[in-house]
Order: C-alpha cells, then structure tokens, then sequence
C-alpha cells in the first residue's frame, strides 16, 4: 500500500503534464458558425492579430433612427473571442439617442458609461422593472434574455461600452421584430393591442409590410 500510492500520484501528474490543452480556438471565419462556434484556424496560421480589435476607438455613426450606434466586437470581427465565452461592444449615443428595447438570447450583458449620462433599466420575467439613471464610471448588469434598453438622458453625447458572457450573445430589437417584418398588421393589432393606423405607421417607419 505505502508503494502504491507514489507510484499512482506520479502517474497522474505525468499523464496531466502530457495532457492534450488547447489554450484558444481562433475562429475560422472561412467556415460556418456551429451550436459551439466556429471550427478553430489551424494554430499555424494564428497571429497575434487574431487577438486584437481596434474597432472600439471609433466614434460610432449616430445619424440614424435612433441616434445611436453599437460598434461590435464578437467574434465575427474579433475570431481570438471564439470559444472563451465573452465579447465587448462599443455605445455612442446622440442627443437624445436611445438603443431600443431588446434581447441578447445568448449572453448576460454589463454596461460601463465612459462619458455623458444613460439611463438604462431592464424587465424581469416577473415583470418587475430595474432602472436607473447612470453616470461616468457607473456600470450596470442585464441578464441574459431578458429585455433591456438605454437612453441618452444628458444634452451632449454619450458613451459605454458593454461586454457579453458569449463571443455571440445574439440580438433581438423588440420594435424591428414586431414591426420591422411581414406579419400581417391584424395578427400584429391582435397581440399589441395597438390600432390598425399606429401599426402601419411603424411598418412603413422600420420596413416591415403586411
């Protein structure tokens, strides 16, 4: 007995310093996108660019909509993200800018304000409305699909920058999904409780027909 246990301690840090790691699965963007992610590159063909994004020191375009851009950085524009399980994205908000009322299937989300004022808040499954007025360094938590939204509530711009716990969290824009398709606009009526002429309105407004 008192031979034995060396002998398996030994074993079992010498199969464990030979384990197989593989410390990152760059994404192999040539290939397509599976329930796990993407197919690693070939490690011969990983560069230290595949590591870094410098995507996030570019003012988003907010000469839009809704006065507000989202500068991504998952992994279909970052591949050294794939497989790690978080992602980072760039806020800019105009005045008066606002990222509507949506979901990210995929991810838990944490807002950091770099500059300017946003009030952010989101709605549980129960309901219950968390919302909050944010300054510069304040950061606030949205859990993974639940619906959430933020809104510049300052006079001059606003930035944040949000990280997800997924390289794809996904998004689901709760006006573009009601309105922004072809739905008919009585299934729409039927299920918003809004009139017929408001519904087509927003049709026309984000795309949608029927």
């Amino acid at each position: 007995m008192t031979m034995i246990l060396p002998v398996l301690i030994f074993s079992l840090i010498f199969s464990s310093s030979n384990a197989a790691v593989q410390d990152f699965c760059v994404a192999d963007l040539t290939l397509p996108e599976g329930p796990g992610g993407y197919p690693c590159k070939k490690q011969a063909m990983v560069t230290e660019k595949d590591f870094s994004f410098s995507g996030l020191a570019t003012l988003g375009d907010t000469n839009n909509l809704i006065k507000a851009a989202v500068t991504p950085a998952f992994v279909a524009q970052f591949p050294g993200v794939n497989g790690l399980g978080i992602s980072v994205a760039r806020l800019d908000f105009g005045v008066g800018g606002v990222v509507p009322m949506h979901t990210h299937p995929g991810a838990s989300e944490v807002l950091t304000v770099v500059d300017g004022i946003i009030s952010a808040g989101f709605i549980s499954s129960a309901n219950a409305v968390y919302f909050k007025k944010l300054y510069k360094g304040d950061v606030m938590v949205f859990p993974q699909g639940l619906l959430h939204f933020q809104i510049n509530s300052g006079k001059s711009t606003a930035l944040a920058i949000v990280s997800f716990s997924s390289a794809s969290p996904g998004l689901q824009l709760l006006d573009y999904a009601l309105f922004g398709n072809d739905l008919p606009s009585e299934l729409v009526e039927a299920v918003t409780f809004l009139d017929a002429a408001q519904i087509k309105k927003l049709k026309k407004v984000l795309g949608g027909t029927g």
